[in-house]
């Protein structure tokens, strides 16, 4: 299988994050990487598309305030990185407002996502390494790997969240269907629910979404990811959310795998990009499923097998010790 990393990637490394009502270390941290990059062996450096294919799914707004806003920061006396703490959840509108506190609240939506000075380079260095994978099965490859950090499916065309600032699975399948595939679909298997993977694609009924995430009454990002949401106007029908409780094992997983699977089979795709997070890994310390490392395997060897060329991205995996052999294991399975 082809896979590929660009080491850019790891140059975003904030010191921390709110959580749980204080700051704490950052859990998206260069180490990751590293530990992904053990267990691989060598990779490709993608190929610099340039900004095109991600402004085909962000605002031009959005991005201009990604490489801007840590020296907006800097620029009104701030040290470290930045983080928002007012959001316009109340008649929001476009304001013309330039101070970067106001621009923070404007383009995210909660407090654990801090911009840094190389966020904006790894951000970008993350969607290239998603259009290589996307590429490579464009090229006839059965699958295809990008190692993908920051990771993206909470990032919205002009909000960034969850450790997220561009939607690589959103880049990499909207290139999928500019360059000839007339269906695509997205098959979301993170622990959480990928909301800005959803609301990108909410209203179009070219680009199927499924998600298997934990049930968002318990589980960030709470408000979006309930198995009523199905899309709208042309999308709707186009959006599959299946919710699963804290505890979830492989036996109720592969259950609602297969529901999934079989949604998308009844779409038929040309292709299919796949968000995976092993933050379902039993050992995650932020999360509550209890998939082992060998039955990632298992889970990929499914979505394999109904024969769907795939660009597999990662997105979350928080226990970092483990992460390269969950990842591993989960590669193997579409050998």
């Amino acid at each position: 299988m082809r896979m590929f990393y660009h080491a850019g990637q790891a140059q975003h490394d904030p010191l921390s994050e709110m959580h749980n009502g204080g700051f704490v270390p950052y859990r998206e941290h260069s180490g990751r990487i590293e530990s992904v990059l053990r267990a691989l062996g060598d990779t490709e450096e993608p190929a610099d598309l340039g900004q095109e294919p991600i402004a085909a799914v962000h605002t031009a707004e959005y991005l201009d305030f990604l490489r801007s806003a840590h020296d907006l920061w800097r620029s009104a006396g701030r040290s470290g990185e930045a983080l928002p703490y007012a959001w316009p959840v109340v008649r929001r509108r476009p304001l013309r407002l330039e101070r970067i506190d106001a621009l923070l609240g404007r383009f995210s939506f909660d407090a654990t996502t801090p911009v840094g000075t190389a966020t904006w380079s790894a951000a970008y260095a993350g969607a290239q390494t998603a259009l290589a994978a996307a590429a490579a099965v464009l090229d006839g490859a059965p699958a295809a790997f990008g190692l993908c950090r920051p990771p993206g499916h909470h990032a919205g065309a002009d909000y960034m969240g969850g450790y997220c600032y561009l939607n690589v699975a959103a880049v990499a399948a909207q290139r999928l269907r500019s360059s000839g595939c007339a269906r695509v679909a997205i098959l979301d298997v993170d622990y959480h629910h990928g909301n800005g993977t959803q609301d990108i694609f909410w209203e179009r009924g070219d680009v199927f979404y499924a998600s298997l995430h934990a049930e968002p009454a318990t589980d960030y990002p709470f408000f979006w990811g309930h198995a009523d949401e199905t899309g709208e106007g042309e999308g709707q029908g186009a959006t599959l959310n299946l919710p699963l409780p804290q505890g979830t094992g492989l036996v109720e997983y592969r259950s609602a795998l297969s529901q999934a699977l079989d949604a998308i089979a009844r779409f038929a795709p040309d292709c299919m990009v796949v968000s995976f997070g092993a933050d379902t890994f039993a050992g995650d310390p932020i999360c509550a499923f209890r998939i082992a490392t060998a039955e990632y395997a298992t889970i990929a060897a499914d979505i394999a097998a109904r024969g769907i060329p795939a660009a597999i991205l990662l997105e979350g995996g928080y226990a970092v010790a483990e992460l390269g052999d969950n990842v591993a294991s989960f590669l193997s399975g579409f050998v």
